[in-house]
């Protein structure tokens, strides 16, 4: 298996850095397509009481209904106004979400897009009722107008900047941000988001959108409501998609990245080295990988089943979005993956919030790829990525006391449901992972010693 994660560029002004969540929790969620009402049962149900920090929400703007291809996940990425109406629910239901959600302590990050309007439909239907005039230009939805674009040119030249951030991606009008009053327009839509409780934001094809229109959008926007709980002056965190399949190590620092192992666009970009669930066991490695290490803000991905690349999520015979159910044994039905629901994604979060605020160290490894590595006093990992069985003595850094592997199960009461490893007395502690094993990690920490 080779581990490839990803990352998202954090925002310019540091205190846009900040994902304002609650002091002991981390890691957001994207729970991708999702409705309103059933993301808010989520946050009080599951996410909340197993410490996510965060949800990530699909665009809730006025969007194009494609109906050519049977309603796909693209569809939201076509705007057609700022109305906040999609197929996940209403303003109304949006609002009462982000109350719920902050209530509990789960912050919400809403998916934006400041690039582009929709394009290459004629006569354009949104899922609000706005219609709109794509070959003229023309959104009265907001409104714009031809006059609010840049001149059209086709995308055709990744190394030139200029082409990048003012010619049509994919056909979508590519609006003209340093105006004053397009750039009025997505404030205002920003402003609205935070009123309403939102943490943050996702941004769309950030870097098809030059660096200073940016700076000065995020800028502009409000500090965050704090009515919903947070600190006077805090500011909105942003994050920005900037796609590169080869980042070669050179990483960007890591207050400025968002990291993650497989998102909405890439999981379905037919690249072998992204890991989905749909390989189960090395993607559970590298979402422990992640969630185990100190570099970037992790985002977890929480997927609708899918066969093909344009399949939306799952919908009933009037392409209503169907309600995330729950069976017997805690995992979603009526298609929702729910990767988040896992027993070691929901571990993994709980050994993150556990070992907070220490640093990596006693990092071992056997030169071929089977590591291991302590989060200061308070836990440690190990992982296979090879071919052989892992069976060495290796420095936990651990209080000596026997502990509960939470990968393989965890603690109940005095006992443990999953594998059992003894520390000694000097902090080392035999650790053995099978090929052959369920998973190719072990993490224990200090919560789960018996």
């Amino acid at each position: 298996m080779k581990l490839l994660f990803l990352v998202a560029v954090l925002a310019f002004a540091q205190g846009q850095k900040d994902p304002n969540v609650w002091p002991d929790r981390s890691v957001i969620v994207h729970l991708f397509e999702w409705r309103f009402d059933d993301i808010a049962d989520e946050c009080e149900n599951f996410l909340a009481p197993h410490g996510y920090a965060g949800v990530q929400t699909s665009p809730v703007h006025e969007y194009l209904i494609v109906t050519s291809v049977d309603r796909p996940w693209w569809e939201r990425y076509q705007p057609m106004s700022y109305r906040i109406i999609s197929r996940s629910g209403d303003e109304t239901a949006f609002r009462d979400m982000v109350r719920r959600c902050n209530a509990v302590g789960v912050r919400i990050y809403v998916d934006v897009l400041l690039n582009h309007m929709t394009g290459n439909w004629d006569n354009a239907v949104g899922t609000g009722g706005s219609t709109a005039d794509t070959y003229n230009y023309s959104y009265p939805g907001v409104p714009f107008d031809h006059s609010h674009f840049h001149p059209y040119c086709i995308l055709n030249d990744y190394n030139s900047p200029e082409i990048v951030r003012n010619c049509e991606l994919s056909g979508l009008h590519d609006l003209d941000q340093s105006q004053d009053y397009v750039r009025e327009k997505l404030i205002d839509f920003l402003n609205r988001l935070v009123d309403a409780g939102v943490a943050g934001f996702r941004v769309d094809a950030a870097k098809h959108v030059w660096p200073a229109d940016l700076e000065y959008i995020y800028g502009q926007v409000n500090n965050l409501n704090t009515e919903h709980g947070f600190a006077e002056g805090s500011r909105p965190f942003f994050y920005q998609e900037v796609i590169d399949f080869d980042p070669n190590w050179n990483l960007l620092d890591s207050g400025d990245a968002l990291v993650f192992i497989d998102n909405h666009d890439n999981q379905r970009g037919g690249n072998n080295a992204i890991l989905t669930y749909k390989t189960p066991k090395n993607y559970r490695m590298g979402i422990s990988f992640i969630l185990a290490h100190t570099y970037g803000y992790p985002r977890v991905m929480s997927s609708f089943d899918f066969e093909t690349h344009d399949q939306g999520p799952p919908q009933d015979s009037d392409k209503n979005i169907l309600h995330v159910t729950t069976n017997e044994d805690g995992s979603c039905g009526n298609g929702w993956v729910c990767e988040h629901r896992w027993h070691s994604h929901a571990a993994m979060v709980r050994f993150r919030n556990v070992v907070r605020g220490t640093e990596i160290t006693n990092w071992w490894d056997n030169g071929n790829h089977q590591i291991g590595f302590a989060r200061g006093d308070r836990g440690f990992v190990a992982f296979v990525v090879n071919d052989n069985d892992l069976k060495q003595t290796i420095q936990t850094g651990l209080p000596a006391g026997t502990y509960c592997d939470v990968i393989s199960g965890g603690k109940n009461g005095s006992s443990c449901t999953g594998k059992t490893i003894t520390v000694n007395e000097d902090g080392t502690a035999y650790i053995e992972i099978l090929i052959s094993d369920d998973d190719g990690v072990i993490a224990i920490h200090v919560e789960v010693s018996i």
